[in-house]
């Protein structure tokens, strides 16, 4: 049968079939996560720091004070939120700042809080103007005025919420307005995992998976993880499936170097995008400096996606150089992918300055 042809019912079937695949990957993510403090792995700072916050604010019969975390993408900001809800014994309601654009939003939220809920608010840095504005009283006096009417007649009625908590998470903190961060009464910068805590991390979730593994192939994930627990996780279910099809299910450091070859993961965590970045950097443009735009159309992705993606690992691995004239190469770059830098260095091929951003 031609579905083309006939019906529209072969994209609805693929639609289904993606929908499933992600709401499995979902699942998996939700019984890996740690369900209170002394199961979290790692940030032993910030968990040192936030029990006492919470363990007073229980003493107190209190609602917990409004909790800020920044940190990189996949570090746990949002376990964490759900750990405060747990350890306080109270419901959470997600959502996000990109899903708040009106103050009506906001306070359609807000004002279906129970008493002692906690609030997660994630990409807090996204959120529009006015209902940044509307939260501030919200945090602060646990108020909001609704505007009703509009121009000379219009009427701003208060309206009292319960008391709450808001646990804010962000990958940008310096893009939040001061007021808005002096409202939260703890803030906490999630850290990079080290290979150790990476490893205790992989364990884990090998125990929860019901998946063999030696230590050796542990330290072999936890190596290619990029510090990121949930890299990490995922890079353990590829090395499982490679595992259950190509061995006998047991992973170690042969059958994990192996998987993540063949999902294009090299030793120090690279990935294709990475290193796509990285050969064009060095072969078209001679290590630089060379303007992002330049650099993102010459691998086939957008601005913001080499910027947000693959810039910030390859800065933090040294391969990468952010300069006033545009990105730069550095040797460890040129010795990672085997390439001999140009005479003089970056540059020396006489197309330095000629790339903008």
């Amino acid at each position: 049968m031609n579905w083309d042809e006939t019906t529209d019912a072969a994209p609805d079937t693929e639609r289904l079939v993606g929908a499933s695949a992600d709401h499995e990957d979902q699942a998996v993510e939700a019984a890996l996560r740690p369900k209170d403090l002394g199961e979290f792995i790692g940030q032993e700072k910030v968990r040192e720091q936030l029990d006492l916050v919470l363990r007073a604010a229980r003493a107190r019969g209190a609602t917990a004070d409004h909790v800020l975390l920044s940190g990189a993408p996949g570090l746990g900001k949002t376990t964490l939120s759900m750990i405060i809800a747990a350890e306080m014994g109270a419901p959470i309601r997600i959502t996000s700042g990109p899903a708040i654009q009106h103050a009506g939003d906001l306070a359609a939220i807000l004002s279906s809080l129970q008493e002692g809920e906690v609030l997660f608010l994630d990409e807090i840095h996204r959120m529009s103007r006015p209902a940044e504005e509307m939260l501030y009283m919200a945090m602060e006096d646990f108020r909001v005025d609704v505007i009703v009417g509009k121009g000379p007649g219009a009427t701003a009625i208060p309206l009292e919420l319960p008391p709450f908590t808001l646990v804010g998470a962000t990958t940008r903190a310096g893009l939040l307005p001061p007021p808005l961060r002096d409202r939260f009464g703890f803030t906490a910068h999630m850290e990079f995992y080290e290979p150790p805590e990476l490893e205790r991390v992989i364990h884990r979730s090998a125990n929860l998976l019901d998946v063999e593994i030696d230590t050796d192939g542990a330290v072999e994930i936890s190596g290619r993880s990029r510090g990121t627990p949930r890299i990490a996780n995922r890079l353990l279910r590829r090395v499982r499936d490679y595992a259950q099809v190509k061995a006998d299910g047991h992973i170690d450091r042969d059958i994990a170097a192996a998987a993540l070859a063949v999902y294009e993961v090299d030793a120090r965590g690279l990935d294709r995008l990475d290193r796509a970045v990285l050969e064009a950097l060095l072969k078209l443009f001679g290590g630089g400096p060379v303007g992002l735009s330049t650099l993102a159309v010459a691998v086939g992705e957008e601005r913001e996606t080499v910027e947000e993606v693959a810039e910030p690992f390859l800065v933090r691995e040294g391969l990468l150089a952010r300069t006033p004239r545009g990105r730069v190469a550095t040797p460890a770059a040129w010795a990672h992918l085997g390439l001999a830098p140009p005479q003089g260095g970056p540059g020396a091929t006489g197309q330095q300055g000629l790339f903008g951003a």
